[in-house]
């Protein structure tokens, strides 16, 4: 996620639709395919003319890219300069004009939103109309292109240049849906093109992929693996999966759930240390979530949870994190427990743990045994070995606690260690700066563990799918 973090750079995003409207004299397919190809060329011409116009949302700017035309801005700005035109909520509620421009160090977001447009009319001197009546049998296919490009910029670039990657991108996303419809058509029914973006690793970056949409994950390997190949991307991890999509830093969550609250943290510093830490998304599950008061008793449930949301997160699986009768249900079903478990506030641990990853998931684990919380500081070189080739959650549990490992500073050379803990035991309000500040997300040393009671790690382990 480094590239939304920036405080140099910014995504510019431009979102519209357009009609596909195809009149077809044959539905046969050879037909059929150029008259389809002949209208997204058309559509192409139409985004290269000059009643093409980008509208900077929640502001006053417009721009008409194919003509140079900058209204309220100069085309030789900055791009962050757009930010000052933004109107925010804030300014909404408290009335003030949209075009007050506002301090650069106020902006928090990192995504100028553009709305893609054309204009209707178009200059020339008015003539009557004449209507043409012409009797011809033909077929009508129809659709909305829900036009989505993303292009990452630096604040330096001039909005000119911006402008001008965003209509390179639309034109090329149009060559992208042609080719996805022409590819999944059924008989006269096509399959609207979706356009996803995925933050790949460097130095791919942020890319923008075509899909049909309707077409579950499952049945698009082959064009996963195309995408790899393209991309030089390994082979035994999804990145092109729905789940993997990116999500932009000024779009809330919906599940209110938090993401990520360790990224916030500054780092220990180790002589001769390196920091290992969990690979990709996942969600804050803890006590109180749900409307479920599990205090006291659910630490393991909820880091189980936590466990669940990053292969959710990162698209090995589709299914929803599971609730804790669900967890309960699926220890009875694998003989772990008996029916009266179901429904209980019986705690579980590691090998549970490792149980229901196995029965929901498919997610097969390894459990490391310590026998004393002291020999905890001599498991560095497995712990970070994990994170480097896994980059999995660790459900830690030991005496009457459960926690989450999301990584570890470790130096090789003097054996010292710090662990990053997601403390599930917390039980208030989705308060970021709460949760850090307070250290229920936060580095921790040796010392943090019970140094005479045994611990089990769980560590789950990737699928090597795509």
């Amino acid at each position: 996620m480094v590239l939304a973090d920036s405080e140099s750079a910014v995504i510019l995003r431009l979102r519209g639709p357009l009609d596909l409207k195809c009149l077809l004299d044959s539905i046969d397919v050879v037909p059929m395919q150029k008259t389809i190809s002949r209208t997204f060329e058309a559509l192409r011409l139409q985004v290269k003319s000059e009643s093409c116009v980008l509208a900077v949302c929640n502001s006053p700017v417009l721009i008409w890219p194919n003509k140079s035309v900058f209204e309220e801005i100069t085309p030789d700005a900055p791009c962050e300069d757009i930010f000052q035109f933004i109107q925010t909520d804030d300014q909404e509620t408290s009335g003030k004009r949209s075009t007050k421009k506002k301090n650069k160090k106020g902006v928090s977001a990192s995504v100028i939103n553009l709305s893609l447009m054309m204009e209707a009319t178009k200059p020339g001197p008015v003539s009557a109309p004449i209507l043409t009546r012409t009797a011809h049998k033909s077929h009508l296919l129809c659709a909305t292109l829900p036009m989505d490009c993303a292009i990452w910029s630096s604040c330096s670039d001039t909005i000119k240049d911006g402008c001008e990657q965003l209509m390179k991108a639309l034109t090329r996303q149009l060559f992208e849906m042609e080719k996805v419809i022409l590819q999944c058509m059924k008989g006269t029914t096509l399959l609207v093109p979706e356009p996803l973006h995925f933050l790949l690793p460097e130095p791919n970056g942020l890319v923008t992929v075509v899909l049909p949409s309707g077409v579950p994950d499952k049945e698009l390997e082959a064009q996963r693996r195309e995408l790899h190949g393209q991309f030089e991307l390994p082979d035994n991890r999804p990145f092109f999966r729905r789940a993997n999509t990116y999500h932009f830093p000024n779009e809330p969550y919906k599940d209110g759930y938090l993401r990520n609250p360790h990224t916030v943290l500054t780092h220990p510093t180790l002589d001769n240390g390196k920091v290992y830490l969990v690979q990709g998304i996942y969600s804050y599950h803890h006590y109180m979530q749900d409307h479920m008061d599990d205090n006291g008793w659910g630490c393991a449930y909820r880091s189980l949870q936590t466990i669940c949301s990053w292969f959710q997160q990162q698209g090995y699986v589709e299914r929803g994190v599971p609730s804790h009768k669900e967890i309960q249900q699926a220890l009875v079903e694998v003989g772990d427990k008996q029916a009266s478990f179901v429904g209980s506030r019986q705690w579980i641990g590691s090998i549970e743990v490792q149980a229901v990853l196995n029965h929901l998931l498919g997610v097969t684990s390894k459990i490391m045994f310590v026998s004393q919380g002291s020999e905890l500081a001599s498991k560095g070189r497995e712990l970070a070995n994990h994170f480097m080739t896994e980059g999995t959650p660790v459900m830690i549990g030991g005496g009457v606690l459960a926690h989450t490992i999301l990584g570890i500073a470790w130096s090789e050379t003097t054996g010292e260690i710090r662990y990053l803990i997601l403390d599930p035991h917390y039980t208030g309000a989705e308060d970021l700066p709460v949760i850090t500040e307070k250290g229920w997300c936060g580095w921790k040393g040796p010392d943090f563990w019970d140094q005479t009671a045994y611990y089990n790690l769980c560590l789950p382990q990737r699928p090597r799918v795509i």
